[in-house]
């Protein structure tokens, strides 16, 4: 692949690592300010509410963040671009659209296909 092209992703991945980690941090600190004592038993549900929405978010993040390092990793192992399963190289609009992804799109329609026959 084109250096121009992969210093894209890595600059695109970079900057999409250091937004869910300050996301985080935000979270955090959010979280750590809010005062736990809230006498309105609506209010007090609400505030949870809020909460557990925030946190089901983070959570994504930090899978996606995983992500984001092993396709920084095989960029700096020039394995960025190759599927992993097959070996061949994954089409530029896959990348565009999704920069982790690791399968080029007949791998993944497999993989989910396996993964819906098997239930999961």
């Amino acid at each position: 692949m084109d250096k121009k092209i992969l210093d894209s992703f890595q600059k695109q991945l970079s900057e999409k690592r250091n937004d869910i980690l300050r996301e985080a941090e935000r979270t955090l600190t959010e979280l750590n300010e809010q005062g736990g004592n809230i006498p309105d038993p609506n209010d007090r549900a609400s505030a949870e509410s809020g909460r557990n929405f925030e946190l089901r978010i983070r959570q994504r993040e930090r899978k996606l963040l995983a992500k984001i390092d092993e396709a920084l990793q095989r960029i700096d192992d020039n394995e960025f671009g190759e599927c992993e399963s097959c070996g061949e190289q994954i089409g530029a609009k896959r990348l565009a659209a999704r920069p982790v992804t690791s399968l080029c799109i007949e791998c993944k329609t497999a993989q989910e296909s396996r993964e819906k026959s098997q239930g999961k």
